[in-house]
């Protein structure tokens, strides 16, 4: 494995215009009847269209002044997150269809992407080059076995997959585009700036899972202790995805971090392959 000090050089970041699920209904708790699992990833949906928005605009505030090529990566990683956006639009319809109310998580979202349209456009920058780092991470860890998704509904299961993949690809994106802006910083500003955005992020991550979480089970009537012991088991032991991840999370911190130092480009490639995506053409904002 190559430990690059930055993005290689021949990185393809492809956009894939899928659309999956389409005629098909999502059942209550779609993991395998595991209300916890569910749970999970249904917060992680409700604040995904939201989130990939203000990730596209974050990105985008800067691409101009960037260097050409990394003006065609922000392009390709605006056109992914974009499609993420409007599929996971998609699965929040299916998952209000099944019973689950998400407001609640849609409203402090939109909050959310109110206020931080007042935010400084680096803080914003550097809130997108944190939560990219979550999020390839966790979609390695998504990928690197197949526990995560044994019990899931097919489409589903490549909706997750699919998103994972792209995360992976353009994970480099908003960190080259960090520091490209950041230039006139030393490099222990740039440090400390993202060291301690990243620490904010991943608490507000935590604690927001745990916020809807409790959310979707006060709504199924299971808000019980012994609930909030197999999420503790289900996040932290086995599948664990919480516990796989703290590895990589620490290593962000590293003074000479580069998320193209872990090059899983083989992952995605063994992924796609059992996928078999079919693309449905270039527009992002089609819809059916």
């Amino acid at each position: 494995m190559q430990n690059p000090s930055r993005t290689p050089a021949d990185l393809v970041i492809k956009p894939r215009n899928v659309m999956l699920g389409r005629g098909e209904k999502c059942l209550r708790w779609w993991k395998g009847g595991d209300p916890v699992a569910t749970a999970f990833y249904n917060t992680l949906s409700a604040v995904f269209p939201v989130g990939e928005a203000f990730f596209i605009d974050s990105v985008r505030h800067y691409r101009d002044s960037l260097p050409p090529d990394l003006q065609r990566q922000v392009d390709a990683f605006i056109k992914q997150e974009a499609v993420h956006s409007r599929e996971h639009a998609f699965l929040n319809k299916q998952i209000r269809e099944a019973g689950f109310d998400l407001s609640r998580m849609e409203a402090e979202t939109n909050d959310w992407r109110a206020q931080t349209k007042d935010d400084p456009p680096d803080v914003n920058l550097a809130v997108t080059v944190a939560t990219e780092h979550l999020t390839a991470i966790i979609a390695h860890a998504l990928l690197k076995t197949d526990r995560h998704f044994r019990h899931d509904p097919p489409e589903i299961s490549r909706l997750w997959k699919w998103h994972a993949i792209e995360e992976i690809e353009h994970k480099s994106v908003a960190f080259d585009t960090f520091c490209a802006v950041t230039r006139d910083l030393s490099r222990y500003e740039r440090w400390k700036f993202r060291s301690m955005v990243l620490l904010v992020v991943s608490w507000e991550f935590v604690t927001e899972r745990v916020r809807y979480m409790r959310d979707l089970f006060k709504q199924d009537g299971i808000d019980k202790p012994s609930i909030w012991l197999r999420t503790f088991w289900y996040l932290l032991v086995y599948p664990g995805v919480f516990r796989q991840i703290f590895p990589a999370w620490l290593a962000f911190f590293r003074p000479n971090f580069h998320p193209w130092q872990q090059d899983d480009r083989e992952l995605i490639a063994k992924t796609e392959v059992g996928l078999a995506l079919r693309v449905v053409g270039q527009s992002a904002a089609s819809e059916s």
